[in-house]
Formats: structure tokens, C-alpha cells, sequence
């Protein structure tokens, strides 16, 4: 279930395939450009509260893979995985996503990033598409809420440069 506050951060369209979450993270662009594309950097934030990221690997180019494992509260594993379509430090990542449980997926995600005037900050807009159906574009909702949260503690918590 979505809550109140989730409903705010998020935009669900009327398409139920697409999926569009925002989050102002107080961190340079370059900063929060480095933790989504680094491996050890990704690790410690990527994940809601329940979820513990146990390893990743990024091949950051165009053509290149990435693969993220994710432990659920009942420890269950299930890894994410896809391709790297586009590439544009430090403001665009657009990648295929797919859940490694069951058939191949078409989704796309992609994650823009825009700094601040002062540079002390960065817009995150994570557009997430080709959804399967609205249970899994819920999940979806919480999934990347917990992530960018996480990503929020972890910043403030390395510093802002």
C-alpha cells in the first residue's frame, strides 16, 4: 500500500506502464552522478529500508551491463539487470531494467539529474516505463521512493562534496 507521503513524491500516470518518481537531494550533481554509476557506491545506498543490496556491478558504457542484488526482509535474493542505453554525465543514465525471477523485460528506466543554481543540490526525476501492469508499478513506487531515500541518508551522511 502507497502511503500519503509516497503519493506526493510520485507521479503515476494515466499510462499504467509508466512510472515517474522525484527527489531534491542535497549533493553536488556530479556527487549523486558517482554513486548511481559506481559499484561500491551504489551498495551502500541503493534499496528501501527492508532491502539490503548484498552486490553490484557496473559496466558504465554504452553496451555495457549492470547487475544489482537485492535481499528482501525474508531473504529471499533476486538480482536487477539490464544494459546501459545512453550515457550522459553527469545529468542522464537510461537503462534496461529487468528482474532476473522470470522472462525478459522491455523496461526502460531512466534517470535525469539537474543541478541546483548553486550547485549544493540535485533534482533526481527517475522515469520508470513499459511497467508490466499496476501491482508490479506499485512495487515499482516503493521500490525507487526507498532507493532515493536511501540515496538522500547516504549523501548526508558522506558529506555534500
Amino acid at each position: 500500500m502507497l502511503s500519503p507521503n509516497m503519493l506526493k513524491r510520485m507521479m503515476m500516470t494515466s499510462d499504467a506502464k509508466t512510472l515517474v518518481i522525484e527527489k531534491r537531494v542535497r549533493a553536488p550533481i556530479e556527487k549523486v552522478f558517482e554513486a548511481w554509476t559506481t559499484a561500491s557506491q551504489l551498495i551502500a545506498w541503493w534499496g528501501p529500508d527492508d532491502v539490503v543490496c548484498i552486490g553490484a556491478t557496473i559496466d558504465l558504457r554504452v553496451g555495457g551491463h549492470y547487475r544489482i542484488g537485492n535481499q528482501l526482509a525474508d531473504g529471499q535474493v533476486i538480482w536487477i539487470s539490464g544494459t546501459y542505453e545512453d550515457i550522459t554525465p553527469p545529468n542522464r543514465l537510461v537503462f534496461s531494467w529487468s528482474i532476473d525471477q522470470g522472462a525478459p523485460s522491455t523496461e526502460r528506466v531512466t534517470v535525469n539529474l539537474q543541478s541546483s543554481g548553486d550547485g549544493t543540490a540535485t533534482q533526481i526525476t527517475v522515469t520508470h516505463e513499459r511497467i508490466p501492469d499496476i501491482k508490479a508499478r506499485e512495487r515499482h513506487a516503493v521500490g525507487w521512493t526507498g532507493c532515493l531515500d536511501g540515496l538522500e541518508v547516504w549523501a548526508n551522511r558522506t558529506g555534500k562534496g
